[in-house]
Formats: C-alpha cells, structure tokens, sequence
C-alpha cells in the first residue's frame, strides 16, 4: 500500500497532486492557506493540518512551494516536515530553488534516516494538469526508482542528473536559457512592428523561421491576443532566473545576457506587472516606444 502526502496547492502543485493519486492508494494533501487543501479534502482526499502531519501520515512526501525560503519554512520550523519523518521515507521537493538551499534541507532530512530527492519540474500549468511534465532530479538512483511509478503518473520525461542539487542546477539552466529566448522574442515582435510589418505575419513567418523558438510559440500568441492572465508570472520567473545569475556569480560563470534578462524582468516588476504572466515582459518596451504589438485579425490565435 502506497501513502503518499503532497504539500503546496498552488498552480502547478493542484494539478500535480491530482495526477498523483492515481499512482498511490492514499494521497494526504496539505497547503498553507487552508481553503485549496479543503477543496482535494471535498474530492476524496486526505487533509493534514501541518508538514509534520502529513509526513507522519505518508510514506513518501512530494512538495512543490514558490521559492527557497518557503521550502525552509515548510521542513525546517517547528511544525515542518522534518519534524513527522522517520527511517526509509522519501522526500521528493519538487520546487525551482537553489541547488544550496537543497542541500541545507536534505541534510536535515537524511539525519532523520529518510532520503531526499530534489526534482524540480519545466512544462508549464498545461504540463502539470496533463501530467507531462519534464522532472529533473537530484539525489540517489535507488530512491529514485522505488518512486518512479509516482513520477509518471505527473511527467513524461524523468531524467537523473546526479546528486543533491543538481535537478536544481538543471532547471535553473532551463529557466535562464527561457528567458533570454523570451528578450529575443519581445524585442524581435516589437522592432518588427515598428518597422511597419504586419504582427500577424510576422509571428507565422517567425515560427517557420530560424528565430522560431519554444519562447516564441508560448510567448507570441498571448502577446497578439494581450492574454497576460496569470500561469508562470513575471515574479517566479523574476524569483527563477535571479537564482540561475546568483548560481552563475557563485561559479565564477560570466551570464551577461542572464543578467541583462533579469534587469529587464525587475523593470516589468516595477511598473507593476509582476502579477501577470511573463508574457507581460513585452509591456516595458512596448510603453518606450508608444505602442502594443497586437494582432489585427477579429479572433487572433
């Protein structure tokens, strides 16, 4: 029989769980605002009022939280996950943090006799609802694999990229590289435009182009449509690639488009878009030159 707890009931995590019990025979869900925790809870699930709770009432525990210091908070302070885990459990934290802040919290928890793995996650809230998700993980092949069932039932690709830390290295890699591609995109729509080109055309020219990219197909239509409701925002991915530039400063790696793609991320923050999603990225530079890339066709894509 597999008990298995999910902690952090946010955009990716609530999809995410659902996903999950299909793979486990109880599945104990916990969020800290108690409102989502009660809707898994009227679906059928289990509810723990505390980390701590969920841990004791689990044999394996997946989270996914907005950033490091939550995920201190959720296993470190009083109440948290170290404190309800005992021998031969596994720990599955599945947010995009630091690789040091990782490894700070699986010390905790392998001095508990349990096993961590850190396994963040690339796909997006449509990947996290259809259960495709990319999972790169960090931590011990043996552990990895008695989960793995439970990995599936949420993504498509699992990849080991060796120990603690670097499934977190990995996606903070993914997540710099993502947007600098997204830079390229906004300025490329906006100078395209400016230039005279019809937005429409020139995003299917794009696409079937050399400059066609992931960032373009995501990015591109909620630009034409000035869709920027909220999936990934411009604040997590702020949080996200200020932690792949840190991770670079630490190394000794020169980043200067990371850099510079950070900078313009926190202007869009400070004109107060950092709600909305990184699509939004592009608003900055359309308010500099005094017009929105938008399409002209009655029902853009």
């Amino acid at each position: 029989m597999v008990r298995a707890a999910f902690i952090g009931l946010g955009l990716m995590g609530m999809p995410m769980a659902r996903n999950l019990r299909r793979a486990v025979d109880t599945l104990i869900v916990h969020n800290r605002s108690a409102g989502r925790t009660a809707q898994l809870v009227a679906e059928g699930l289990t509810g723990a009022g505390s980390g701590a709770e969920a841990a004791r009432l689990a044999d394996l525990v997946f989270s996914c939280v907005p950033g490091p210091a939550d995920v201190r908070a959720l296993y470190l302070r009083p109440g948290g996950v170290v404190e309800g885990l005992r021998t031969g459990q596994i720990v599955c934290e599945m947010s995009t943090i630091d690789p040091a802040t990782h490894r700070e919290v699986a010390a905790a928890v392998q001095a508990q006799g349990a096993h961590y793995l850190d396994a963040p996650v690339s796909g997006g809230t449509s990947g996290a609802r259809e259960g495709t998700l990319s999972i790169m993980i960090g931590g011990d092949a043996a552990a990895l694999a008695r989960i793995r069932p439970q990995l599936q039932a949420m993504g498509k690709n699992i990849y080991h990229m060796g120990p603690v830390g670097a499934g977190a290295a990995t996606k903070l890699v993914n997540q710099m590289m993502g947007a600098i591609c997204a830079l390229g995109v906004v300025e490329g729509l906006v100078l395209g435009v400016r230039a005279g080109l019809d937005p429409d055309q020139l995003y299917e020219v794009l696409s079937t182009s050399s400059g066609a990219s992931r960032a373009l197909t995501g990015h591109g239509p909620n630009i034409l449509s000035r869709n920027f409701e909220p999936g990934f925002t411009i604040d997590l991915q702020y949080k996200d690639v200020s932690l792949a530039v840190q991770m670079a400063r630490d190394l000794g790696v020169p980043t200067v488009a990371g850099g510079l793609a950070e900078q313009v991320i926190q202007t869009a923050r400070a004109l107060r878009l950092g709600s909305r999603s990184n699509a939004a990225v592009v608003q900055p530079l359309e308010r500099a030159v005094g017009f929105e890339v938008r399409s002209k066709r009655p029902n853009p894509r």
